[in-house]
């Protein structure tokens, strides 16, 4: 798992529904436990999310022995008016490809 960031106060351009999508991108069998680590939420606030993105068919997950597998609906548009016809794909893809480059050591100069 990538490092915890720091505790945030005040408004961010990103909801915690996003985030928590986002982070379901990068790892499907990711365990809420761990989302709400990355995502500085409770577990009870990422259930909550989940059983949100679940009931508007944004995701779905099967369930085997102890791991929950998510599937998340990349065609689906997003809610908002203002975002019409934008797809949780083109979302995920500016989120999850930014995620990669705050996470990837810069190569030295050589």
């Amino acid at each position: 798992m990538v490092g915890v960031p720091e505790a945030h106060t005040g408004w961010t351009f990103i909801t915690s529904h996003a985030r928590v999508l986002a982070t379901i991108a990068d790892n499907p069998n990711v365990r809420i436990r761990d989302i709400a680590a990355r995502c500085r939420l409770t577990e009870r606030a990422v259930a909550r999310i989940i059983s949100d993105l679940e009931q508007d068919g944004y995701l779905s997950h099967t369930r085997d022995g102890r791991i929950n597998t998510y599937r998340i609906e990349p065609d689906k548009v997003l809610r908002h008016p203002a975002e019409a016809g934008l797809s949780v794909a083109a979302l995920l893809s500016l989120l999850v490809q930014d995620e990669t480059e705050r996470t990837r050591k810069p190569v030295a100069p050589q």
